[in-house]
């Protein structure tokens, strides 16, 4: 199932806007390819989008195919065939705990695990490999996504945040972190 871009993307896509002028720019989770075109049409020298969701790919590749985009696809579970390190790597991931009532389908693409932290968390584990000097994490979270275990993490691997927008749902709040080494 491929994830229409919501609030969360919008709000997103604006800090992408901002950052990704000449940067070599991952696009982890792409899904639509929003945050990618946001990227591209920013000025991003270098563009990667990866998902795990077959359906996701085939749409990226179609969309990159019909357009003549320079974007590079992968398939990949998190960072497990990403080889190269970027400037900037941006991720709405899946950040709802686990809900017995929502689809299969729909949970792929919203749920992060039995709390909502889990893939978070793994990202957030293998993501410094794979990030250059200097470079920056966009990372969209959800007031509904426990953040105890993720800032515990972002200290114990001498990582910073900072929340650099927000935005108010009726039943949650949104923000975006910018996160980099300290």
């Amino acid at each position: 199932m491929i994830y229409s871009p919501r609030e969360d993307s919008y709000l997103l896509e604006k800090q992408v806007k901002l950052h990704s002028k000449n940067k070599s720019v991952l696009d982890m989770g792409s899904g639509s390819g929003i945050q990618a075109l946001s990227a591209l049409n920013s000025g991003a020298y270098s563009i990667t989008a990866s998902d795990i969701d077959t359906t996701s790919i085939n749409h990226l590749k179609n969309l990159v195919k019909d357009n003549n985009y320079p974007i590079n696809i992968i398939q990949s579970n998190l960072f497990s065939k990403i080889k190269s390190k970027f400037d900037l790597i941006i991720f709405n991931p899946p950040y709802l705990p686990e809900d017995s009532q929502e689809d299969k389908a729909s949970a792929i693409a919203t749920t992060g695990g039995k709390h909502g932290d889990e893939i978070i968390l793994k990202f957030l584990n293998q993501a410094p490999t794979h990030i250059n000097k200097n470079g920056i994490i966009l990372l969209l979270l959800s007031s509904l996504t426990p953040q105890n275990k993720i800032i515990q993490l972002l200290s114990k691997s001498k990582l910073i945040f900072h929340i650099i927008s927000s935005q108010k749902l009726f039943f949650e709040t949104l923000e975006v972190w910018e996160i980099r080494e300290k």
